[in-house]
């Protein structure tokens, strides 16, 4: 079931909504039992057989959980266990996601001919194995304190997360499923949750399905012929604001979704792509990932409480393995090795700037403004990477990007005057739809323009804090854009609402639930 679904909308959340209240008006217990089941049946709305799957894998990694904080601190056997779940949970993993991946790998290598029965991927398989194994890791550090069956299984399989995320962190949840709901403000929290509901449903069904055909262009026919220069620019670009606002609009969904239960999921996106450097953009995307990889992949390695060559290293592991962790191809691992190397550059840059003493001051307005593009771009380019469905297209695309496949301009200025002049200096032409016209242009200075110059939702609704960690009241225009429950932000709401329902067309996934 999607957020972006009318069984979702109309029938789905008032449902669950209905019932939630209802139970917690004598029970809170029970409502959150009501929940958890709730979620199951969203999940098992996909396929049903896979609910199975994901109920074994909660109970297992809950009394491994628990087994874990009851034993000795620091005995061999309860290292043993954690390592043990640990790797149970890696080969389930593992079997559903990468198995058809490693066998077709070994026949490319090898010549053979191994068979193996293709296998379907379970929904959000990625996100509630890494939240399971946080929760085993925290339970082996004497970090998680509730370990009760009932919330341990919401906190598992609420279901604002569970198909695309946040990774969510044991501590930062259980203390709210325990909480006397009684000093809520439920109005303002149903108030500022269904709103930001709305804000990422348009964002996901006009802004992100609204320039998806313009990147689907080019990706499908680099497939056949490698594109040119302009071509390949703007699908590309395409793509890069087509997963933004993708990825942005669930990322809004499901937290203005877990507020309206008076639950408050971390903030995930923070305007990535406004960021300075490769280092900060990895601070603003898909951030409970990426502190997922800090905190029980990079620092387990070492961090940087080494040498540098063994603290690039690590940046190279994390990052190539966080690339691999998204799908089972190759170009993920690509993309995650690229942005290894990205961030080993910028370590060693700031040291060499540390050591040397010289450079522009960073933080000057046109050393923030270079450092913006300059990482813009950066990310672009691994874009590419990511969206390919192979190599060989993604190294097609990434040389019409350089110019390497020659440049041709939109067809529609071959006529006249001006296209017989350009025709005998020897211009090439291009049939492409992605130079037909202004649209994908016009599409893209528009995102272009909300991403990067306007607030984003962690500061329109800082002041009433929807997500954990979120943004406070910050700059000037931050202040005048702050969303208030009056007239004038509930006539945009309906206005915004109404379009992103009418926008609803056909199936659409979000792009993080093939992870």
């Amino acid at each position: 079931m999607l957020f972006n679904s009318y069984e979702f909308l109309f029938f789905y959340l008032p449902t669950v909504l209905a019932g939630f209240y209802a139970l917690r008006r004598h029970r809170s217990d029970l409502a959150l039992a009501w929940l958890a089941l709730a979620s199951l049946f969203f999940y098992g709305w996909w396929n049903p057989k896979y609910v199975l799957l994901l109920l074994v894998s909660v109970g297992f990694n809950f009394l491994a959980g628990r087994h874990i904080s009851l034993m000795p601190q620091g005995s061999k056997g309860r290292r043993w266990l954690l390592a043990g779940s640990i790797a149970v949970d890696l080969v389930v993993l593992g079997y559903y996601k990468y198995a058809n991946f490693f066998v077709r790998a070994v026949n490319d290598l090898s010549g053979a001919h191994w068979g193996f029965e293709e296998i379907v991927l379970p929904l959000g398989i990625s996100f509630f194995t890494f939240t399971q194994i946080a929760f085993l890791v925290d339970a082996y550090r004497g970090r998680a304190r509730e370990y009760r069956f009932m919330p341990y299984l919401l906190f598992v399989t609420y279901f604002p997360h569970l198909i695309a995320g946040p990774v969510l962190h044991h501590g930062e949840m259980m203390p709210q499923f325990s909480r006397d709901p009684g000093g809520r403000r439920i109005a303002d929290d149903f108030a500022t949750g269904f709103t930001l509901f709305l804000f990422g449903l348009f964002k996901k069904t006009v802004l992100a399905d609204g320039i998806a055909p313009h990147a689907q262009q080019l990706f499908s026919a680099a497939q056949s012929q490698p594109p040119m220069f302009l071509e390949s620019w703007t699908g590309a670009l395409a793509y890069t604001f087509q997963l933004y606002f993708d990825f942005s609009g669930y990322s809004d969904m499901a937290i203005g979704l877990s507020l309206l239960f008076g639950i408050r999921l971390p903030v995930n996106f923070d305007s990535p792509y406004k960021a300075t450097d490769i280092a900060d953009f990895w601070r603003r995307w898909h951030m409970t990932l990426s502190r997922f990889l800090r905190d029980y992949l990079y620092i387990p390695l070492g961090g940087n409480r080494c040498t540098p060559w063994r603290h690039g290293l690590n940046l190279f592991v994390t990052m190539a393995l966080g690339g691999f962790w998204h799908g089972a191809n190759w170009t993920y691992l690509a993309w995650g090795a690229l942005h290894g190397t990205y961030l080993v550059i910028h370590h060693g840059w700031r040291s060499l700037r540390r050591r040397a003493r010289w450079g522009a001051d960073p933080a000057s307005r046109p050393a923030r403004w270079a450092g913006r593009l300059l990482t813009f771009l950066a990310v672009v380019f691994g874009w590419v990477l990511f969206r390919s469905d192979s190599l060989t297209t993604a190294g097609g695309i990434l040389r019409g990007m350089l110019g390497l496949n020659g440049l041709a301009l939109p067809a529609g200025l071959e006529d006249g005057a001006l296209g017989d002049y350009l025709a005998a200096e020897g211009w090439k032409f291009s049939e492409s739809p992605l130079l037909h016209g202004a649209g994908p242009v016009l599409w893209i200075a528009v995102l272009l323009l909300v991403s990067v110059a306007m607030p984003n939702t962690n500061e329109i609704f800082a002041r009433f804090r929807p997500g954990l960690n979120g943004a406070r009241v910050g700059s000037h225009e931050a202040r005048f854009w702050q969303w208030r429950p009056d007239r004038a932000w509930a006539l945009l709401s309906i206005v915004v609402g109404v379009a992103a329902v009418c926008a609803i067309s056909g199936l659409s996934e979000f792009i993080y639930f093939q992870f």
